[in-house]
């Protein structure tokens, strides 16, 4: 009982304590690192990230796996920044109209995402996959590989108008968090995720409608990439077919260093938040003291290693798949 106990805090707390021997680590080779300038630096890289990671989240404490992003981002990105311009190009005219229905279009990719994967039985990863690939190629289409500009002043606030140092995309992001926490624990809908997670069949026998729970979750996945998708075009201001580039490394690499178990039940949007921000501090910590791109992709991958090991009980475990 005691071994089971601290393993369990272990697990619970192990990725805030990296977090914090992170930034400990950090600061010492280079005071600079502690600094609000460069915190808001960490906070703004973290936003659309973060926003993917919450995502991702709700699909694997189902017990499901979500490898859409990239596509999903690209599209989301290319189609709001399209729509942005039809409506006026300006929050002040009708462009406003663009966030909502980007959100929503978001919505219908994972929802369509999440049928194609319980309505003809595909596993999750290869439909999510599959479904990546039809949002990078509708992206590519749309822009025949050209960048749509978005440079409304209003919309660039988000990252030029700042708050106590951080921009307003960072309280975007901060909002949307705690949405998802709100999800996740006071809703049916949110604790049905956990059951499914933990069970499939006991869910079923439960009264849980695993089918319509899991298309949610991924409907509710899509939706949290088209605010990633926003966040982006507001940080660079422009929209591109690659503006969903390397988001599904960073965003499953946080999920599973935050603690989120990859077999699902386990873990929620805080642990995505921690882990998230262990790797923007990694990446800007090695930034900071000079170390090299492929040094900090291999400290990540390590973690990641580190994560499952600590977090799986592989005697319960008959065959590794």
């Amino acid at each position: 009982m005691t071994r089971h106990f601290s393993r369990k805090t272990l697990l619970k707390w192990a990725p805030l304590l990296v977090l914090l021997v992170l930034v400990v680590f950090f600061t010492a080779i280079n005071p600079a690192f502690f600094s609000l300038r460069n915190f808001a630096r960490i906070a703004i890289t973290s936003s659309p990230a973060l926003m993917v990671a919450i995502g991702v989240t709700f699909i694997i404490i189902m017990g499901s796996i979500d490898l859409s992003m990239e596509g999903a981002i690209s599209f989301s990105a290319v189609v709001f920044a399209f729509m942005f311009k039809f409506l006026g190009g300006t929050l002040d005219s009708w462009g406003w109209l663009a966030l909502p229905l980007i959100v929503l279009c978001g919505a219908v990719f994972g929802w369509v995402n999440g049928m194609i994967h319980v309505r003809l039985r595909i596993p999750s990863f290869m439909a999510s996959l599959a479904m990546g690939f039809v949002g990078t190629g509708a992206a590519i289409l749309l822009t025949g590989g050209n960048i749509v500009k978005v440079d409304d002043e209003l919309f660039r606030g988000l990252l030029t108008v700042r708050y106590f140092g951080f921009p307003i995309m960072v309280y975007v992001a901060v909002f949307f968090l705690l949405v998802g926490a709100f999800v996740q624990s006071y809703t049916p809908l949110g604790r049905n995720f956990y059951a499914v997670g933990g069970g499939e069949d006991l869910a079923h026998a439960s009264g849980v409608k695993v089918r319509r729970v899991r298309v949610m979750g991924f409907a509710i996945a899509g939706a949290y990439y088209a605010i990633a998708a926003i966040l982006a075009v507001g940080k660079i201001g422009q929209a591109e077919s690659v503006s969903g580039a390397n988001f599904m490394f960073i965003s499953i690499t946080s999920v599973v260093v935050g603690g989120v178990a990859l077999w699902g039940g386990t873990g929620g949007v805080w642990n995505a938040l921690v882990g998230v921000l262990i790797v923007s501090v990694i990446n800007n910590g090695m930034v900071v003291i000079g170390l090299p791109d492929f040094i900090q992709d291999g400290m990540l991958g390590l973690l990641v290693i580190i994560a499952v090991v600590l977090s799986t009980d592989r005697r319960s475990i008959q065959v590794v798949k």
